[in-house]
């Protein structure tokens, strides 16, 4: 299989990337086969969908990823869980201010494998400083962002006013009027260029195939979460905004999924690897959440993954995933075998409060 011989060639998988997960796991889960009992496929990346996906009531959800710094992001979440109420896990990640982060860091290591005990031990400070869900490139960028340049375009008075519910119509109006200021406007163009994300952001290598100007995507999907969204329950811009999760907080961190999520743990099974961990074993599984790895492919490596992704595919199968800028949907080859749910993709894109992707593809394996 191709998918990380291409993508491990360019991009350094050895530093944690994403903290947290900027993929919103209310309408991941909501498209994955709701019944119990199913195996499931994640991408790992931080490991907070992979764990929303236990809600589902699966026989087991399959973890993958390339990265060991990210497994290590999910080995982390597993002992806080397990070690910590909701309200202490939030503070450790950095959701809620907080100044006991240390001993929260030492309950939820103690009964980890001494590697990873050590990698968190040599993130200590980062973690006290910024919470466990803070300590990734993503997220040190947008840190950047918040401190040093957003004070130069807006007061305080103005980010907290962002985040005050109110009609449709009255946030079209806070964004055109009041938000969207010139100064707004010489920050997005420069500080989410391709050259300065690729830099300080994601890996540059991640934008090898995408196409138009990456800091008009932002601005058109800033106002997705701004309008379309009501900004006060969209714990992403919170985040980018303000430096924790306000009012609201991802999914699977929820007070009402967490002792869900927790009793359910031993059903991860987790494999460091690209998806070849679990296809070449032989397995079947009936969803795979992608996360957004099919925009890293050129396009006849995108093909040959898909195809490779069906055969480990039973009938009925869904595989969900998300396009930033890189337009990837199923390759002509297997469309007489594969059905688009549309309407379903439209219903969950308008929600998906993860506003940074353009695309939600739903897509079902008839067999």
């Amino acid at each position: 299989m191709t998918q990380s011989s291409e993508i491990a060639t360019k991009a350094k998988f050895d530093h944690i990337r994403y903290a947290q997960l900027w993929e919103d796991a209310d309408v991941l889960c909501a498209a994955l086969p709701q019944e119990a009992g199913k195996t499931l496929v994640s991408i790992c990346s931080a490991g907070d969908n992979a764990l929303a996906m236990l809600t589902l009531d699966p026989a087991r959800v399959v973890v993958v990823d390339l990265s060991p710094a990210q497994i290590a992001c999910l080995h982390l979440r597993i002992g806080a869980y397990r070690a910590l109420a909701q309200p202490e896990f939030l503070e450790l990640m950095g959701s809620r201010p907080g100044q006991n982060r240390s001993a929260l860091l030492d309950r939820a290591i103690a009964a980890l494998d001494t590697e990873t005990q050590t990698f968190w031990q040599e993130r200590r400070a980062d973690v006290i400083a910024y919470g466990a869900g803070g300590v990734g490139k993503f997220e040190r960028y947008f840190r950047i962002f918040r401190t040093k340049l957003l004070p130069l375009v807006h007061s305080k008075k103005t980010l907290d006013a962002t985040f005050v519910s109110r009609p449709k119509v009255e946030r079209q109006e806070f964004l055109d009027k009041r938000f969207n200021t010139w100064r707004w406007r010489l920050l997005l163009n420069v500080f989410f260029s391709r050259f300065m994300m690729g830099r300080m952001g994601r890996d540059k290598a991640f934008f090898d195939h995408v196409e138009g100007s990456v800091a008009q995507h932002v601005a058109r999907r800033i106002r997705h979460a701004a309008v379309d969204c009501d900004p006060s329950q969209n714990p992403y811009l919170h985040w980018i905004l303000k430096g924790t999760h306000g009012d609201a907080v991802p999914m699977p961190w929820r007070a009402e999924h967490y002792d869900t999520i927790r009793d359910r743990l031993d059903r991860l099974d987790i494999r460091q690897g690209a998806l070849e961990a679990f296809i070449d074993d032989g397995d079947k599984a009936d969803g795979f959440n992608l996360s957004d790895i099919f925009e890293y492919m050129s396009p006849d490596v995108f093909t040959q993954v898909y195809g490779q992704i069906l055969s480990a595919a039973n009938p009925q199968a869904r595989l969900v995933y998300w396009n930033m800028m890189a337009p990837r949907r199923v390759p002509p080859a297997f469309t007489d075998r594969v059905t688009t749910l549309s309407v379903e993709e439209n219903r969950l894109k308008a929600l998906d409060k993860a506003f940074f992707y353009s695309d939600f593809v739903i897509e079902e394996f008839q067999g």
